[in-house]
């Protein structure tokens, strides 16, 4: 199994044992890691975190205890934990609207853009196979001169010439499709809470294992095909989500709104 190497503090207080289960407790509830899918294994734990087996063995322990997984001698480990939650639908040209207008509104830092093979993971979102390559943009958003959330962006190959430094710096990623000419036909988003690891309190300074929303956003265009996949981390102390609902058979189904706090 190759996967991104782990970040953990190891100066922390917080037991290295347990910063692993609330990474991969975070992975489970906000839907990175399917019912029935495969949980590292110990060793995969070690190799990838750099902790010891007992540490591993522990965090696993601690997911089995928790009902989020399922351990079996010769099969492995598994998760079993289903989300509950149903989705809601809402008009794509009002949420796309109020996206653009908010990436317009706060401040963007790039920190890297490179072309790069799409893991597992990410090339499933595209209908890809493992490896593909795909355009890779992280940034900082900040409002006010404080960060509010870290954003990665994953589009095909092809868009690669849209993904500059300085596009990215004055224009959201939706605003540079929509000005490519891509008409955007659908878009699924899901929303999660989630604690901030070590990397994610280094970039947003936060309090380790802070809250923070997780918002996943896959992105097709009017064809159907998926062109961006967005994964962002927020800051929940400075950023909410407001969903306007009508009544059925009214008209629009739903209408996203974001807003900040300073």
């Amino acid at each position: 199994m190759k996967e991104a190497k782990g970040v953990v503090d190891r100066q922390g207080a917080v037991p290295l044992y347990h910063q692993l289960f609330l990474t991969l407790r975070d992975e489970i509830t906000s839907g990175q890691r399917a019912y029935g899918s495969a949980v590292p294994t110990e060793l995969d734990l070690v190799q990838i975190y750099g902790v010891s087996r007992i540490t591993a063995r522990r965090c696993l322990d601690e997911l089995a205890n928790s009902g989020l997984v399922e351990r079996r001698r010769r099969i492995g480990t598994r998760v079993i934990f289903q989300t509950p939650v149903r989705p809601l639908e809402a008009n794509i040209d009002q949420a796309v609207d109020s996206l653009v207008a908010f990436g317009q509104n706060t401040q963007v830092r790039v920190i890297d853009i490179a072309e790069e093979a799409a893991g597992p993971a990410v090339a499933q979102r595209f209908g890809l196979p493992a490896g593909a390559a795909l355009v890779r943009a992280v940034r900082v958003r900040s409002l006010d001169g404080a960060p509010l959330g870290e954003v990665v962006s994953y589009v095909p190959a092809r868009l690669g010439p849209l993904i500059t430094r300085e596009n990215l710096t004055t224009k959201p990623m939706l605003a540079l499709l929509r000005g490519a000419g891509i008409g955007i036909g659908h878009a699924r988003q899901t929303i999660a809470a989630v604690s901030a690891d070590a990397a994610l309190t280094a970039a947003l300074e936060v309090e380790p294992r802070a809250p923070l929303l997780r918002i996943e956003r896959l992105v097709s265009d009017s064809a159907g095909q998926p062109i961006l996949l967005t994964i962002a981390h927020y800051r929940a102390d400075r950023y909410q989500i407001t969903l306007d609902l009508g009544a059925a058979g009214g008209g629009d189904a739903g209408a996203l709104g974001t807003q900040v706090h300073s």
